[in-house]
């Protein structure tokens, strides 16, 4: 009886085995930003929020693409801090370059919707 397992068995393992390299793939392809607004939020992201928020995945701090927060609280959250993630003043991070911030945000969410 446990003969007649063996090669089902073995055959689930290796195509197990086949798809392991592919759980690793990025589950949405390659962001480019859109208009000079996102292009600039995506230099600000590299600057503050990528080491914990990997192109807007969980790292340190949790995945930002699949929040469906609206802007004023992205814009909040920046200035305000939540939970270990840091308070951002207007002196670090503009205006201008928060609102870049949350517009390239926005952007690599519908990305992923997208795909």
């Amino acid at each position: 009886m446990i003969a007649r397992l063996v090669p089902p068995i073995a055959f689930l393992v290796a195509l197990t085995a086949c798809a392991a390299e592919h759980r690793s793939a990025p589950a949405v392809g390659p962001f480019a930003p859109r208009n000079a607004e996102e292009a600039r939020g995506e230099r600000v992201f590299f600057v503050f929020c990528h080491q914990c928020h990997p192109g807007g995945a969980a790292g340190l701090g949790p995945p930002l693409n699949d929040k469906p927060l609206p802007e004023f609280a992205m814009r909040t959250q920046i200035r305000a801090g939540v939970g270990a993630m840091p308070a951002f003043s207007e002196r670090e991070i503009p205006d201008n370059d928060a609102d870049a911030v949350v517009a390239y945000i926005v952007a690599l969410r519908e990305h992923g919707a997208s795909e």
